[in-house]
């Protein structure tokens, strides 16, 4: 079949209520164009990969992808750029917070010349003042800690140029942080504003601990600087606790007062240790990441994909 212009991808894990309202928004919104729609199952239990296979059996611009379990959002999305053959690749969330009309303003970007396009939400319907706070926190400590630039309320609906998505195959790591690697990568980008909206149906998959996990995942992907900083604070704390040992080798030695206050003490004692802890914590989080890397195991696996070697034959004698 004849290469496409445009390709889209969208993860989904357990969103069969979402399958067909999003494939039909896209559907009128991309009339014009030639463009395929790729289906990644993230390991779904509920019947999305069902709806995935009506709408391939119905529609020959529709593909999917099902994972054997699992693996993940970001995988999910890579898995997606690994299958995606068109000239750009615009990746959207399932759940419709992401306007699919939105889709327009990003190719008329990359036509301009954009390589990348990005999204930044205007609004964010029903967040929690928690969870808003916590996303400032994480983007601050990232922009702290690494040397990539990551904006602020960004999402994982952009739009990729081809030599873009080249870039991306190269990528192996097996913890992915595709909102840190694409401003690495460098190449031209345009910001696209857009207002979100509401969840169409079921609820959001992104529990807090998915959340913090992707957060500590961004954090220690881009920069070792938080071994630097456990280098810091390991001398400065051992710096304090020696001046501390002279103070009290001069009261014991030189006067006739002697050093009291267990409490303070035990504190102390309580508080370096907590740092030991902490610091063997990160070097930990560093040392696990070169585990799981040194293994060397794919970022996913593919249970099945859409369409199968007997469509391809029915597609073939239709075109």
């Amino acid at each position: 079949m004849p290469t496409p212009n445009i390709s889209i991808i969208i993860p989904a894990f357990n969103e069969e209520a979402n399958i067909e309202p999003i494939f039909n928004r896209i559907f009128q919104l991309l009339r014009e164009e030639d463009y395929e729609i790729i289906f990644v199952d993230d390991g779904s239990t509920d019947n999305s990969f069902i709806n995935i296979q009506k709408l391939a059996r119905a529609h020959p611009q529709v593909k999917g992808v099902s994972f054997s379990r699992n693996f993940g959002h970001q995988a999910a999305l890579k898995a997606g750029l690994d299958h995606a053959k068109g000239n750009c690749t615009i990746s959207i969330d399932c759940d419709l917070e992401h306007p699919p009309e939105a889709i327009s303003k990003m190719l008329a970007f990359w036509r301009e010349g954009a390589e990348v396009v990005i999204s930044k939400r205007e609004n964010s319907l029903k967040t929690t003042f928690f969870k808003r706070y916590s996303s400032q926190t994480f983007y601050f400590l990232l922009k702290f800690i690494s040397d990539i630039q990551v904006e602020p309320g960004t999402a994982d609906f952009r739009l990729l140029d081809k030599k873009v998505v080249q870039a991306c195959a190269a990528i192996t790591e097996n913890e992915l942080f595709w909102r840190g690697i694409i401003p690495w990568l460098g190449f031209k980008t345009k910001t696209l504003w857009y207002h979100q909206d509401q969840r169409q149906h079921g609820e959001s998959k992104y529990t807090l601990l998915k959340m913090m996990k992707l957060s500590l995942v961004g954090i220690t992907s881009f920069s070792i600087r938080p071994l630097y900083l456990s280098l810091y604070l390991g001398v400065f704390f051992a710096g304090s606790s020696f001046v501390y040992l002279l103070y009290a080798v001069t009261i014991k030695f030189l006067t006739n007062d002697s050093v009291s206050g267990w409490a303070s003490v035990i504190a102390s004692v309580l508080l370096i240790g907590g740092m030991q802890l902490l610091i063997l914590g990160v070097m930990g989080i560093y040392l696990g990441k070169l585990f799981m890397q040194s293994k060397g195991r794919p970022q996913y696996v593919i249970r099945e994909t859409l369409p199968t070697a007997l469509q391809k034959q029915e597609l073939k004698r239709v075109v």
